[in-house]
């Protein structure tokens, strides 16, 4: 069996001819786990991806891993189900990733759900999610004890509040552990390899025709299969007997992070209506999100009037922070598709999600949502099963902890323990602390670099928690090329942080040496990144 890490770019074994069972076209989280599933199934799959993993739409989500609350409103109990069960599953196969969260949801006089009916759909919610869970049952607070957790809440008007427990994660580095899955479970995975056009003989798709980007080189992949999680990329690819879909931009921003505060919020925007969400994440604070439809994935930029609206309806719920302009320290936009459906409103846009064959031997997954894309993957492995004419094995997914999780029991212990480990070889204790729990037992690798070099022991920037090491480990053995991958998918240090020249010269130097690229190309990459 291959191993997880490093992440191997083969393009020759895409070259070689051989046919494979499955081609999957889409390097996002729908993508991963689609290929993970059939290679753990028995097919020879290919995983293809334009950009970087998860460089699209799922590394701009709200980084969340729930049942979707406000999904209750709209009368879709399966798909809140789906959910939290699927909640429970990632907090079992990747605990480290996977973190619990707690939710607080103030009243207002004149609120859309009064404390009785929040009340009543938190008491649902428990129900569906059904015993086993990795988070507490929800909790109601009245107005003088939320003040005292939450004091710069809007005071007036306030009437109590209720909490509850859903998950959180780093939408990019989930993916790119479902990607090492993959690899591990035999897949060939190559990131920077995108399909210009879908190979058919009459009306069957038998693959695709593939350019590698790195080298400008052409080639076909013949596959009996083909599925384009290409979200709202695959209508490009697809042509005429691409599905309809709607197109759904969200938009969040990151924040400062609001003192002594561990919880996150969900609010509604008092300019509409529309839930939005106030998270903790990497000492920062995410506000988002948005909805609006786009007719194109070349429109996912944030707007000025978008910003204006999130800080707008925080300012509203909490004014002591007077957020402004100012304290937006990163932007991000991300689109998804959604059944096409005539609902007047977004939000009331179904998240259901369905599989489609347009073509014989073509699968396109439809809707879905971060959290249920493992069991959504399911689906979309039976589909190509049956396409194929083979029997359809059970998915066994959710019986492997994903590369590098440590077990979810006794997951505190070795919390500690790997936290001391790191602090042993000279790393501040909240970088050692957010080392575990974004590399789980790959620390052990973190380690063995550190001892190569202690000094790659350093914050990358003072003011967040990531170290010169992880840069090593993300040029060697994690398949990033650029400084894009570096530091917007394997750190997220693009939105947390505003980097000067002098920063990005460094991180390109340590970077390049281990890339082997020139003084021209670390320029370059520099000059690329300040023009984003």
């Amino acid at each position: 069996m291959p191993n997880a890490y490093p992440l191997i770019r083969d393009i020759s074994a895409l070259q070689a001819g051989a046919p494979y069972d499955l081609l999957v076209i889409g390097g996002g989280i729908y993508g991963a786990w689609t290929a993970y599933d059939a290679a753990l199934r028995g097919l020879k799959v290919a995983l293809v991806e334009k950009n970087d993993w998860g460089s699209g739409t799922s590394s701009a989500s709200s980084k969340l891993i729930h049942g979707g609350l406000r999904y209750l409103e709209h009368f879709e109990f399966q798909l809140v189900r789906h959910a939290l069960a699927e909640r429970r599953v990632l907090t079992e196969i990747a605990p480290h990733l996977v973190r619990p969260l707690r939710f607080m949801v103030p009243v207002w006089k004149g609120a859309r759900a009064g404390m009785f009916k929040l009340s009543a759909g938190l008491t649902l919610y428990d129900l569906l999610a059904g015993g086993d869970q990795p988070v507490a049952r929800h909790k109601s607070y009245s107005k003088s004890k939320l003040l005292q957790l939450h004091p710069y809440l809007r005071e007036s008007g306030l009437k109590g509040g209720l909490s509850y427990g859903d998950c959180q994660e780093d939408d990019a580095r989930m993916t790119l552990a479902v990607v090492a899955a993959a690899q591990q479970a035999g897949v060939v995975v190559a990131n920077r390899v995108a399909a210009t056009a879908l190979l058919k003989q009459g009306k069957q798709i038998v693959g695709a025709s593939l350019l590698d980007v790195a080298d400008g080189s052409s080639f076909d992949l013949q596959a009996s299969a083909v599925v384009v999680a290409a979200g709202p990329w695959a209508h490009g690819l697809i042509g005429r007997e691409a599905p309809k879909v709607k197109l759904v931009k969200g938009v969040h921003l990151v924040m400062p992070a609001i003192p002594d505060c561990s919880d996150a919020f969900l609010f509604t925007a008092p300019q509409d209506g529309r839930v939005y969400f106030v998270i903790p994440w990497y000492g920062r604070t995410l506000l988002g999100t948005t909805e609006s439809e786009v007719s194109d994935p070349k429109q996912a930029v944030v707007t000025e009037a978008e910003v204006r609206y999130l800080l707008d309806a925080a300012r509203d719920a909490l004014p002591q922070l007077q957020w402004s302009e100012r304290d937006v320290q990163g932007r991000f936009a991300g689109v998804r598709t959604l059944q096409a459906d005539e609902e007047d409103s977004l939000s009331a846009v179904t998240r259901e999600f369905v599989v489609l064959q347009p073509s014989p031997g073509l699968v396109v997954p439809i809707g879905g949502k971060y959290t249920t894309s493992r069991v959504d993957a399911i689906e979309i492995v039976d589909a190509v099963m049956h396409a194929l004419n083979r029997g359809r094995p059970p998915s066994t997914t959710h019986d492997h902890p994903l590369p590098g999780a440590p077990s979810a029991q006794g997951f505190d212990g070795w919390l500690a323990q790997a936290v001391a480990r790191a602090w042993e070889q000279g790393v501040d204790q909240q970088a050692a602390t957010q080392l575990a729990l974004r590399h789980g037992l790959r620390i052990d690798r973190i380690i063995e670099l550190l001892q190569e070099n202690p000094a790659w022991s350093a914050r990358v920037v003072a003011g967040a928690a990531f170290i010169d090491a992880e840069i090593v480990l993300a040029a060697r053995e994690e398949m990033s090329f650029s400084l894009d991958d570096l530091l917007r998918r394997r750190m997220p240090l693009t939105l947390l942080t505003r980097l000067s020249e002098a920063d990005l010269q460094r991180i390109a130097t340590l970077f390049g040496e281990q890339k082997g690229w020139t003084a021209d190309q670390r320029q370059q990459a520099v000059d690329e990144m300040q023009s984003r």
